[in-house]
């Protein structure tokens, strides 16, 4: 039978290694400190990518960013996945927008493999197309927060919500 137990003996007088040893240990901190922020950018990459998307009134690119099971939560509602959310939410309503753009955008990223956890504070403008010979003006602030998984070597969001509230800037 192995024995589940494994005795260490070591010596009182002083570890001549112990420097090598603490190199050694840096060496690995460091090379996981790079990864992790490596990782982190990717991330922040991906997440700047669905942001372009609806900056520039479109969906193309962005099935890729979700994985299939995805879940998309928003304002209180529960849209279902990311193909469901486009196709019965967000799709059509881009067809309504002659310009969506944010400003004051913060991403917060915080990595712990093989997921991330992001959130973004935001506001928003949409412009709709013109009806009646008038434009309306949407303002909005928002926040997002996604989980998103590592998938071999992509990442994926998984889950997100975002909700928002009216916007009134001081004039």
């Amino acid at each position: 039978m192995a024995s589940l137990y494994h005795t260490h003996f070591c010596s009182c007088q002083e570890n001549k290694n112990e420097p090598e040893l603490e190199k050694e240990t840096m060496k690995m901190e460091n090379k996981d400190s790079v990864l992790l922020k490596a990782e982190e950018e990717a991330v922040r990459k991906h997440m700047r990518s669905y942001k372009s998307a609806l900056e520039n009134l479109t969906t193309e690119g962005t099935f890729q960013l979700f994985a299939d099971s995805s879940r998309v939560y928003e304002s209180g509602g529960v849209e279902g996945t990311y193909k469901e959310y486009i196709d019965h939410h967000l799709g059509p309503e881009l067809g309504h927008f002659e310009s969506f753009r944010f400003s004051d955008y913060e991403l917060d990223v915080d990595v712990d493999l093989p997921y991330a956890f992001t959130t973004e504070t935001y506001m928003y403008t949409i412009v709709l197309n013109e009806k009646e010979g008038e434009k309306t003006k949407i303002q909005k602030k928002g926040v997002a927060t996604s989980v998103l998984k590592k998938q071999g070597d992509e990442w994926k969001i998984i889950k997100t919500h975002s909700s928002s509230r009216d916007y009134k800037p001081k004039q």
